[in-house]
């Protein structure tokens, strides 16, 4: 009786361990991004870091600036001081900030012990204590060092005050009645192609998300396990972020043991294969990623752009990164991924009809990569008639036949000439493909570039490790992902040989 009472306790014990646990790595992933509150509270918009991931999202988050905040929970002015704090805060943070990417607002509790050290590291003397600076920066940090970037906050303690001290030191004039980030920049501006620089993120974001549905939604069946691997294979060569890359081969290498074709029967679905299975633990872009919110494609509703317009962007951005041996394969992977694999049942549909229209095999990557243009502006024709007749557009992003003139005069063989939409434009496809090349291949990864020139850190080398910055600089040959994928598949039938043969060795007797 006493021994089943003990195993009772131990069963409950184990199972609030993992519980805890599951809290604690959950928590490492909310960055930029609006922690849903419980019970009417409200959310915090500052994210909270600690000594594990400290180093890791300073290092990865795109904003070019960060505010650390030290404080203690048990401290009454650091509880006092947070509405404060949070008030600014959502200015920056968040799915619904009014200026996101600029500035990553974090705390640090230093009354937790696994903190100690790194409260020490910057020599906390009191809380609550204000840091600013270049996120990387922070990472690895000298408190020896002389000229450093890191700055005190000395003045802080209000809302107002610390919202004044950061327009001071940016030249900038940002209020708390600043409303969400509509991106109005790029529809004043069109004619400016460093705007595509910040879809770098997007990218990333779509991504990340794609990968999010596809576990969610229970979308790997039998049917569709191959076009999922060829895609990765896809991205393993040619993402133009090279977290997403590598994120992209570590489950690609792992496939074949999180999600073995014999357990997806007469096409169904295996836990396994979904959210609730291993292959749930793996962040396709890293842990930072979603982040919560859109740069380039935030539109100026809630339910307009976003995902659609960053999956358009990652296409657009493979499709000038192949080379020509391998551009039919791409096209065939892309068509077969938004086949199997896109939610919205009309676009997918619609898209699947684009692809069958394809008579004869690419032979050129010029060619790939001009179908797809192709193919966006016949979406943009459909859904423009479609939104303007019931207005449910974007009013600030209208569709539009792409590139504009502004973006790109010389891809019009008649550019003084005004287009209705009974009027066919004559295009000049060698400059369109050059604008292409130009556009979603060495300005989309430009932001990068910048910010690595600014924090100081990095040559030129590092900025190319980091990302693909034109479409000749190919990180992995597709050839070489395939590679990957064959050496997953022997590995995974070893490990499965050595398994079966376990079970048929008979047990050792124990020792009792």
């Amino acid at each position: 009786m006493s021994c089943s009472i003990f195993l009772l306790f131990f069963a409950l014990f184990v199972s609030i361990l993992e519980q805890s646990v599951s809290v604690s790595n959950g928590s490492q992933r909310v960055i930029l991004r609006a922690i849903s509150g419980q019970d009417g509270e409200k959310p915090d918009f500052a994210v909270e870091l600690n000594a594990t991931n400290f180093d890791s999202v300073l290092k990865e988050t795109p904003a070019p600036y960060a505010i650390v905040e030290f404080f203690a929970h048990w401290c009454p002015a650091c509880r006092n001081y947070k509405p404060q704090y949070e008030k600014v805060a959502r200015l920056f943070n968040g799915a619904d900030a009014s200026h996101p990417g600029i500035i990553l607002m974090t705390r640090v509790d230093c009354a937790l012990t696994i903190n100690s050290n790194l409260c020490d590291k910057f020599s906390v003397k009191y809380y609550p204590m204000l840091l600013w600076g270049p996120p990387k920066k922070f990472v690895g940090w000298d408190p020896k060092q002389e000229n450093s970037e890191i700055l005190t906050i000395e003045r802080g303690r209000t809302a107002d005050i610390l919202l004044g001290w950061i327009n001071k030191q940016l030249g900038s004039s940002y209020g708390f009645n600043d409303g969400k980030y509509e991106n109005e920049h790029l529809q004043q501006n069109f004619s400016d192609p460093g705007q595509i620089a910040k879809a770098i993120y997007d990218v990333e974001e779509a991504t990340s998300t794609a990968f999010g549905i596809i576990l969610y939604q229970r979308m790997i069946k039998s049917g569709t396990r191959a076009s999922l691997i060829k895609f990765l294979q896809l991205l393993v060569a040619h993402h133009p972020s090279k977290r997403c890359r590598k994120g992209s081969a570590d489950i690609l290498v792992d496939f074949d043991n999180l999600c073995p074709s014999e357990i997806l029967p007469a096409n169904n679905e295996a836990d396994s294969c979904s959210k609730k299975g291993a292959l749930g633990n793996y962040q396709i872009c890293g842990e930072e990623v979603p982040r919560g919110y859109w740069m380039y494609c935030r539109g100026s509703k809630n339910d307009t752009r976003g995902f659609s317009c960053g999956l358009w962007v990652l296409l657009h951005s493979l499709s000038v990164r192949v080379e020509d041996g391998e551009s039919d394969l791409a096209f065939r992977t892309t068509c077969d991924f938004i086949y199997n694999f896109f939610v919205c049942e009309e676009c997918r549909q619609h898209f699947h009809g684009m692809c069958s229209s394809v008579s004869s095999p690419f032979k050129k990557a010029r060619d790939f990569a001009l179908w797809l243009w192709s193919a966006h502006n016949q979406v943009n024709e459909r859904l423009m008639k479609d939104e303007e007749s019931l207005g449910t557009g974007d009013p600030e992003f209208p569709k539009v036949t792409w590139p504009p003139k502004q973006l790109c005069p010389s891809c019009y063989l008649n550019p003084g000439k005004t287009s209705n939409e009974n009027s066919k434009i004559d295009w000049n496809k060698n400059e369109v493909f050059k604008f292409l090349v130009s556009y979603y291949g060495k300005e989309l990864v430009n932001l990068y570039k910048d910010k690595e020139l600014q924090a100081g850190g990095g040559t030129g080398k590092t900025v190319n490790e980091e990302l693909v910055a034109s479409t000749n600089a190919v990180v992995v040959p597709l050839g070489a992902a395939l590679a990957i994928a064959v050496a997953s598949c022997a590995f995974g039938a070893l490990a499965c040989f050595w398994r079966s043969q376990q079970k048929n060795r008979k047990p050792r007797r124990s020792w009792n």
